[in-house]
C-alpha cells in the first residue's frame, strides 16, 4: 500500500520561509503527479501546487502562491518538495501532500498525506 509522509509544516513570521517535504513509500509501479493542497479553517481544500512528472516535470501554482512558492519533485525517489517564500498570513492553512498514480498491488491510486500544519504570524 502507497503511503504519504509529511514534513516541514511549523509558525513562521510574516515574509519567512519554510520548505515542506513529502516522501511516497510502497510498491509504487509509477506516480503521475505530485501536489500540495491546503485547508484554511472554514474553507474548502485548495490546489496549492502540482508537479506532474508524466509530462516532463511541468509545474502549475494557484494564482495566490505564484512568484512565492516554488514545487519541485525528485520521479526517482517519489518526492516532492514545496519551498515557500515571503508567507503571509493568509496562507495559514494545513497542508496536504497528495499523490497519483499506479501501484504493483491494486493498480491506480490517488493518496493523501496526513497533513502539516503551516501557521503564519502578523
Amino acid at each position: 500500500q502507497v503511503q504519504l509522509v509529511e514534513s516541514g509544516g511549523g509558525l513562521v513570521q510574516t515574509g519567512g520561509s519554510l520548505r515542506l517535504s513529502c516522501a511516497a513509500s510502497g510498491s509504487i509501479f509509477r506516480i503521475n503527479t505530485m501536489g500540495w493542497y491546503r485547508q484554511a479553517p472554514g474553507k474548502q481544500r485548495e490546489l496549492v501546487a502540482v508537479v506532474v512528472f508524466s509530462s516532463a516535470g511541468s509545474t502549475n501554482y494557484a494564482d495566490s502562491v505564484k512568484g512565492r512558492f516554488t514545487i519541485s519533485g525528485d520521479n526517482a525517489k517519489n518526492t516532492v518538495y514545496l519551498q515557500m517564500n515571503s508567507l503571509k498570513p493568509d496562507d495559514t492553512a494545513v497542508y496536504y501532500c497528495n499523490a497519483v498514480g499506479a501501484d504493483y498491488v491494486r493498480g491506480r491510486f490517488d493518496k493523501w498525506g496526513q497533513g502539516t500544519l503551516v501557521t503564519v504570524s502578523s
